[in-house]
């Protein structure tokens, strides 16, 4: 696919992937969904790690209201599921580590594609925005899937009912995120994360990913289960040996994926 409206590139294991336009804050149109489907997709044939990130002064403002002739003619449920969903999923699954570099503002199906990411690094310049009940609908994009195992009940619903934007550091002090940082060295930061990331053992992330989002579905005994299965894959890894040697060696291992 040739990309218009987003951005991708892959250097050094790290596949960033840039939401490119800034003219509308990085609103999300039909275009824009369909490349970040098809370059999540993709990332893990030349990434161990991918950045999603957005041009200009925001990260994202949600979805393009002007992306149709008449707002009212927009099938939501029908947007949602074919064409946000297969998006969010292709995050969410992503077998490779995910960061969301969150730049700037992050609103409605924005702040929930950042969400939908492994880890969310934000700039302090960045605020969380819930807008849904602005226009009289709900959160979406997994909104009310995401938040509340992240923050909790009652800032879930607090932040969705009043829809105040919460900013970056709020965020991070609620577990919404992992981090915040300064605005400046922001781009630095988010690179440092993602080479450390880049140069991991990439099986392992694979299925540390699987264990923790199974978790919810688990009880105590299926958990530990899975556990051991995960755990019997990556002990079979060269990385695991790696792992070992070095440590015993007491230098950094030299990790290649395998």
């Amino acid at each position: 696919m040739v990309y218009e409206v987003i951005e991708y590139r892959a250097a050094d294991g790290i596949g960033v992937l840039t939401l490119n336009r800034p003219e509308v804050m990085n609103a999300l149109n039909t275009r824009m969904r369909a490349e970040i489907l098809d370059a999540v997709r993709h990332a893990p044939e030349d990434a161990r790690v991918l950045v999603i990130t957005g041009a200009g002064r925001a990260f994202c403002s949600g979805q393009d209201l002007g992306d149709g002739a008449n707002v009212a003619d927009i099938d939501l449920e029908r947007t949602l599921r074919d064409e946000y969903e297969p998006m969010l999923r292709a995050i969410f699954d992503c077998p490779i580590p995910t960061i969301a570099a969150v730049n700037g503002p992050a609103a409605g199906a924005g702040a929930n594609l950042a969400l939908a990411a492994d880890v969310v690094i934000a700039s302090e310049a960045a605020i969380f925005l819930q807008a849904f009940t602005r226009i009289g609908l709900i959160p979406d994009a997994g909104g009310t899937y995401w938040l509340p195992r992240q923050v909790g009940f009652a800032r879930a619903m607090g932040a969705a009912l009043f829809a105040e934007p919460v900013p970056a550091r709020q965020a991070a002090d609620w577990g919404m995120i992992w981090e915040a940082v300064p605005e400046d060295g922001f781009a630095t930061h988010w690179r440092t994360r993602a080479t450390q990331l880049a140069q991991g053992p990439t099986v392992a992330y694979a299925k540390l990913k699987q264990a923790i989002r199974q978790s919810y579905a688990n009880d105590l005994e299926g958990q530990l289960s899975l556990e051991a299965s995960l755990q019997g894959a990556c002990g079979a890894t060269r990385d695991f040996k790696e792992g070992v040697v070095a440590f015993l060696e007491k230098r950094r291992p030299r990790f290649e994926g395998r």
